[in-house]
């Protein structure tokens, strides 16, 4: 008796992204199913400054190309309206605690790979110099490891100040360069913030501390818990506006 065997079929994988072409470039945009959507969504993030196209569970991926190219124009205007991006390099401002520094590569290395000195001589919108010593090639992770040890320490004294005040304790403190949140809390009482504060205006930064600090007491968002971050920051609401307002222009810094 002969038997027909068939081949099973090979499962299709989907892609990850997208490539679609416009004006000569290559943009490239990043799939997500979304079981809630009944619809196709293109979204720009700024502070990832990419492209994400959100769609229906149950849709084909070859409808989600022609979709995208048929918003490439869109698309490619609002990456172009993206902030320019500013490299940790001299000539380059950032801020640092939201004042204005200009980067300067100096040779007085005794004083350190990176240090904060007065501004030489008038520079449009800068209030204060950043001095980076050492070759060419390491100042831009120079500055960065500055900024970071600066935020470390700042964030390490607000969190200090407000679990004192608490009488609890965070198990550790951890600093990372995220996207979507400025710090969390985890189940087992570790902080995590975004390094990236240390270039926002102290008021914010105490906030953020603050608001980790009172999910070890309410790990939710409940009344308690906002009742217990204002007694705790004087500033939830003005930070949080500015937060929404201007966080995102943080992730123009420096590469990620």
């Amino acid at each position: 008796m002969l038997r027909l065997f068939r081949r099973p079929k090979t499962a299709t994988v989907d892609p990850d992204f997208l490539d679609v072409g416009h004006a000569g470039e290559s943009l490239r945009i990043l799939l997500k199913r979304s079981p809630g959507a009944r619809r196709m969504t293109l979204r720009v993030r700024s502070a990832s400054r990419d492209v994400v196209l959100t769609m229906p569970a149950q849709g084909a991926v070859q409808d989600a190309r022609i979709f995208a190219e048929r918003h490439v124009a869109w698309i490619q205007a609002r990456l172009s309206r993206l902030p320019t991006l500013v490299p940790f390099l001299p000539g380059s401002v950032v801020p640092l605690r939201d004042v204005p520094h200009l980067i300067l590569a100096r040779d007085e290395r005794h004083k350190g790979p990176v240090w904060l000195d007065t501004l030489p001589y008038a520079a449009e919108g800068a209030l204060g110099a950043l001095c980076v010593s050492g070759e060419a090639a390491h100042h831009a992770r120079r500055v960065r490891d500055f900024l970071m040890r600066e935020a470390r320490r700042d964030l390490e004294a607000a969190v200090e100040r407000h679990a004192v005040n608490l009488g609890t304790r965070p198990s550790k403190i951890s600093l990372r360069d995220t996207t979507s949140r400025w710090g969390s809390c985890s189940a087992k009482g570790g902080l995590n913030f975004s390094w990236r504060l240390i270039l926002a205006p102290p008021y914010v930064l105490d906030y953020l501390a603050a608001h980790e600090v009172a999910h070890l007491r309410h790990m939710n968002h409940s009344d308690a818990f906002w009742r217990l971050v204002a007694e705790l920051s004087p500033d939830v609401d003005v930070a949080e506006a500015w937060l929404k307002t201007r966080g995102s222009g943080l992730m123009r810094y420096g590469e990620r």
